[in-house]
């Protein structure tokens, strides 16, 4: 278990880097060849997302007794805030690209295997 408390804390620095590599594309700051139309709901979204799992990361990397709870709450908050953007979207307030839909399938399929995982260690552990 703890091997995957370690894996879900570095993953969850990377979702956090994710996270804010999108809100800061959503503030229509180009990096390199990948650019995003300017949508603010979707820059303060993905900057409490990258806020939320970078508190996980936090706790799974340094082992905190609440490591296990604080990565089921932020990945469910964050993987809520992906699901809000992929329905945004859906219904039209922000003009779709194929990065922001790869992003947001990507993103909301890690969410919920890390959610799964941490998720089933905690069932393990009663």
């Amino acid at each position: 278990m703890d091997a995957l408390r370690k894996a879900l804390g570095a993953l969850s620095v990377v979702y956090a880097l994710v996270f804010c590599v999108g809100a800061v594309l959503h503030t229509g700051v180009a990096i390199g060849p990948l650019s995003e139309p300017v949508i603010p709901p979707a820059t303060i979204a993905e900057t409490l997302c990258a806020v939320a799992v970078a508190v996980g990361a936090y706790g799974a990397l340094s082992g905190r007794p609440w490591a296990w709870n604080g990565l089921i709450y932020t990945h469910a908050g964050a993987l809520s805030g992906v699901l809000l953007g992929i329905l945004a979207l859906a219904f039209g307030a922000g003009e779709a690209t194929t990065l922001n839909t790869w992003y947001h399938r990507i993103m909301a399929t890690l969410l919920t295997a890390g959610l799964g995982g941490a998720l089933y260690v905690s069932r393990v552990r009663r």
